[in-house]
């Protein structure tokens, strides 16, 4: 095998694993299953989470912002009103116990 599809490999090797880890991470946690699944049942919005989830803003923003980090959600703009959704990854809440 050549130098260059090494170098290949093992960068992709390298991004996979950062992919698979960023997404164990995202959900890994009590509070981000809660957040993925108020936003499988319609709280889209920062209010609505908050409401749902009892969380503060700034906790609520940071736990938000793992799991876009991790492929879990992603954000729409619906009616000039910042809405967040799951994405396929995060779909996953589907299949997770309660």
């Amino acid at each position: 095998m050549s130098e260059k599809n090494k170098k290949t490999i093992r960068k992709s090797m390298d991004e996979t694993k950062e992919y698979h880890q960023r997404y164990l991470r995202a959900i890994n946690n009590p509070l981000r299953i809660k957040i993925l699944r108020a936003v499988k049942d319609g709280f889209l919005n920062i209010a609505d989470l908050k409401l749902h989830t009892g969380l503060d803003v700034e906790t609520l923003n940071w736990h938000l912002h793992v799991l876009e980090n991790g492929f879990c959600i992603e954000t729409d703009t619906i009616e000039g009103k910042l809405v967040y959704k799951l994405t396929q990854e995060g779909r996953v809440i589907e299949y997770l116990k309660k």
